[in-house]
């Protein structure tokens, strides 16, 4: 396929040289995004009065919805007034009329999130879709309105007709539901469908025993012929734009599907309802791995009623992937029990069904590379086994906000969901869409259906107690002020603005209004005092210093407010000398922060922070792909969160506290585009930016090499149990190692060059991962796409580690809801609770540490001496009581 080049900004000042005669008047009048293959079409109209000469004219498209655009066809000669012109991919497969005007190019592979301009020279004259990668148009034609004459450069939904999915009777015409220029004739009249004398085919024909429907022909994705079933409805799916059906009498065999989903392209008929008998004629079709049959149209017909067949107990075979089983089920109705053993693996909501329920077979997904090396066969198995192990629950039917279809009293008390508890009872037909087979539940169960995990709600963590002082590590995701009506002071990277109130929209994260950001304070001062803590490093904290009005200052004023005097916290304000525009903790919008009870740990000297490299590479410092597919790199300029330490007095000993928060994986750095994986997780699943993050933790590990006494380093960051930043801190040998770990290029350091190109690592900075020596390697604080792992560490040296009572992740937020957080997108109205339940997105990591108080002697009551010959002096008595009561050392 030609690889698509982004539009260059010499290349848009020649378009914008080109002659052109207008540009009010050509509008795009029709978007094809069919269901498959190179089915894309953009139908162009002139609503003018004179021919319009199309030279300068582009189509462009913004994948993903990203406002970087790339080239799909260059347009040419002319179009006459009230004349069509079609653009085709050159290896489409729609038919198009002879005396159609059209135009083919190999780039035209939009998709249904990427919105397609029409443009003269560097102007946006018309435009299709949302700069979103929210699917806007997936597998369906758009039809423009008749009464529209005037292009639009910004896409205007209303003016928009959904005419489903492969609807291709429009091109080469203004409107009307025909093909070719001169007009629709009058359409003759077409008989009813009718069930009567048509050859059925078995469902369980259709379906065939592989991934892939034995009626379609190898290279294909559809049938050409037509075929006719025949069964009872098990469910309407509204939501998914069609209905099951499923035989009445199956053929017995447990690898065949007796069931089968009927696209209809939308709602389906209103006749069509659970326990109806429907004939359908249509082609059958592999969707995305979905087989099915499409292209129905008005070809059904009713015909009476019979008994919906009862939900069998998803069997999994022992040993078989989850992903086998399913496929052989494929369109039939099951149930879940307990036998069944499917445990939640994910609660990530999104629209249309806000519980986002994923299940997985016998226990949670773990994240490869927090138990296996990354780019190891190991991780990689893992993998693959987690993508195999998914099942989606999704309602049949469109629910609001905030309502679950299939779950009867879902509230953040009582009616809870957690990773790891066991659904069961609950009903649906197996389908499968977006890389994952689901359930369309069909029945409501309630929460007394669900059986709980050993990993039941804690309200307060088991560690809360322990040792002689605990230190904990929790994120609070974007505990932000001064973008909410509590009026903080701006972050570092706002800009002072004479319009304060413009400034702080500008520049916010976090909650947006003064009850949001009161309910994301309650539930986070709930989960600080149940911790108990006498150290707590905090993430995403606003960056707006120290002062009255900024984050830390009211989040530890309302968390006193809650304590008596005696576990009141400060917090460490960092070193002037340190601080930038003498105001933060670096130059990004959120930082790290420090808590400490006064009461219990004495700060020693200052607080300092450890700067982490910026990576600065011009345009064109590597290449990639070869001959007519080379090219080089945009410019790169990404920053990371620099750390803080502060070095605590506990008794006669002392404890050095770093908390980071190292690059997250969610945007690319230079390394990923050497790899093509800018948009895609790297090969080995480590995510993007992670050579970035082993440049950090590399100062971070050469910063603490001097320090003496215990050391604790702590965060996020962003990186799992086995992944490359934390075997640089801990116990990584490029002696013994099967993987090299190299550093990112083109980084400076406080303003200087630091590594032009990365340099190999060739040991670790021998820190202890205390999780690990604790509880082993599978341990976690955060749950992403279905995977649970550990993001947020405890790593200590020789000393510190010798210290270890206990370590925690108190799980309040990772397995929980993203409903239950105080501001979620779909959360409709859910009630949020006060409690630390879904506080943040990571668990918080506490640590237990054994700093017993120094013994003092006692010196021992002795009666008076008395001249007995045999007995010891009192200087000897006395010497022997010091001797014994000697303080031990530790």
């Amino acid at each position: 396929m030609d690889n698509v080049k982004k539009l260059s900004v010499l290349a848009l000042s020649i378009a914008a040289a080109l002659p052109m005669m207008a540009s009010a008047d050509v509008i795009i009048s029709e978007y094809v995004e069919g269901s498959g293959g190179n089915k894309k079409a953009i139908e162009l109209y002139n609503a003018g009065d004179t021919a319009v000469d199309l030279s300068g004219y582009t189509l462009i498209r913004h994948g993903n919805g990203a406002a970087a655009a790339s080239l799909m066809a260059t347009l040419s000669g002319t179009l006459a007034a009230n004349g069509t012109k079609v653009v085709v991919h050159n290896l489409t497969d729609i038919p198009l009329d002879a005396g159609i005007d059209q135009l083919t190019s190999t780039k035209m592979t939009f998709n249904g999130n990427d919105a397609v301009d029409l443009m003269n020279g560097t102007t946006v004259i018309d435009r299709v879709g949302i700069l979103s990668s929210d699917n806007f148009a997936k597998d369906v034609t758009l039809q423009r309105s008749d009464a529209v004459t005037a292009p639009q450069a910004a896409w205007v939904e209303s003016e928009w007709i959904d005419k489903g999915t492969n609807y291709l009777a429009g091109l080469g015409a203004r409107s009307g539901d025909f093909v070719g220029g001169a007009g629709p004739g009058p359409e003759p009249e077409v008989p009813a469908f009718s069930c009567t004398g048509a050859t059925f085919t078995p469902i369980y024909d259709v379906q065939g025993t592989g991934f892939k429907s034995p009626l379609i022909a190898d290279g294909k994705y559809k049938t050409d012929a037509d075929y006719t079933v025949i069964g009872v409805v098990t469910a309407r799916a509204d939501s998914q734009k069609g209905f099951y059906l499923q035989e009445i009498d199956g053929d017995g065999s447990l690898f065949t599907s007796d069931g089968i989903f009927v696209n209809t392209n939308g709602s389906a008929d209103e006749a069509i309802q659970p326990g109806v008998k429907v004939c359908v004629q249509g082609k059958i079709e592999e969707s995305y791995g979905l087989t099915r049959i499409t292209d129905v149209g008005d070809n059904f017909a009713t015909d009476g009623n019979a008994e919906v067949p009862a939900a069998e107990p998803l069997y999994i075979v022992e040993g078989e992937r989850l992903s086998n089983t399913l496929e052989r089920l494929e369109g039939m109705k099951v149930k879940l029990d307990l036998a069944t053993d499917m445990k939640v693996t994910s609660m990530y909501g999104r629209s249309g069904d806000p519980l986002g329920l994923v299940l997985s077979h016998k226990a949670p997904l773990m994240k490869a590379t927090q138990v296996e090396a990354p780019g190891s066969d190991a991780a990689a198995a893992i993998q693959s086994k987690n993508k195999a192990n998914q099942l989606q629950i999704i309602p049949s039917i469109k629910a609001p906000n905030g309502t679950v279809p299939y779950l009867a009293d879902f509230n953040a008390e009582t009616g809870y969901i957690r990773i790891g508890d066991t659904i069961t009872n609950l009903e649906g037909m197996i389908g499968y869409g977006y890389g994952k087979y689901h359930l369309v539940a069909t029945n409501q169960i309630a929460t007394s259906d669900i059986l709980r995990s050993d990993n039941d709600r804690s309200s307060t963590p088991d560690i809360a107690t322990m040792g002689d002082i605990r230190v904990a590590s929790f994120n609070v995701l974007n505990l932000f002020t001064s973008d909410s009506d509590v009026g903080g002071t701006l972050n570092a990277t706002c800009k002072d603005q004479a319009d304060a109130d413009k400034a702080k929209k500008s520049c916010g994260r976090g909650a947006h209004t003064l009850e949001d950001y009161l309910k994301q304070r309650t539930k986070i001062v709930s989960a600080l005092k149940e911790m108990n803590a006498d150290v707590v490093g905090l993430m995403e904290i606003e960056n707006n210093g120290f002062g009255e009005t900024s984050s830390i200052q009211y989040l530890v004023n309302a968390l006193n407010a809650e304590l008596p005097a005696i576990d009141a916290y400060k917090f460490i304000e960092a070193n002037e000398a340190d601080k930038y525009k003498g105001k933060f903790i670096g130059s990004d919008a959120i930082t790290v922060g420090l808590l400490y009870r006064p009461s219990k740990v004495k700060p020693a000297g200052d607080a300092f922070v450890i700067e982490t490299p910026e990576q600065h590479a011009p345009a064109g410092v590597m290449s990639r792909g070869e001959g007519n597919d080379a090219e080089t790199s945009p410019s790169y300029n990404k920053y990371q969160r620099h750390s803080l330490a502060q070095t605590f007095q506990i008794n006669d000993e002392k404890l050095t506290v770093v908390v980071n928060h190292l690059k997250s994986k969610g945007s690319s750095c230079l390394e990923d585009w050497a790899e093509f994986a800018e948009k895609n997780d790297p090969a080995d699943l480590q995510g993007h930016c992670n050579e970035f993050r082993v440049s950090a933790a590399k100062v971070i590990g050469e910063s603490l090499k001097d320090i003496e006494g215990d050391i604790l380093v702590l965060g996020d960051m962003n990186a799992y149990g086995m992944e490359d930043p934390i075997a640089v801190l801990t116990d990584y040998d490029a002696a013994t190692a099967e993987r090299e770990i190299v550093s990112a290029s083109w980084t400076t350091l406080e303003g200087k060059v630091y590594e032009q190109t990365g340099s190999k690592i060739d040991k670790g900075y021998g820190l202890i991962n205390l999780n690990t020596q604790a509880h082993g390697a599978s341990t976690y604080s955060y749950s992403y796409s279905g995977e649970l792992g550990n993001l947020d560490h405890a790593l200590a040296n020789a000393s510190a580690a010798a210290r270890l009572v206990d370590i925690q992740d108190w799980h309040i937020n990772s397995v929980e809801s993203i409903l239950f957080q105080y501001s979620a997108y779909n959360q409709g109205d859910i009630e949020i609770s006060d409690n630390a339940f879904r506080s943040s997105d990571h668990d918080p990591v506490i640590i237990a540490l054994s700093y017993p108080a120094p013994v003092e002697p006692v010196v021992p009551v002795v009666p008076p001496k008395k001249d007995d010959g045999g007995s010891l002096g009192y200087l000897s008595l006395l010497m022997l009581s010091l001797f014994g009561l000697r303080r031990r050392k530790h």
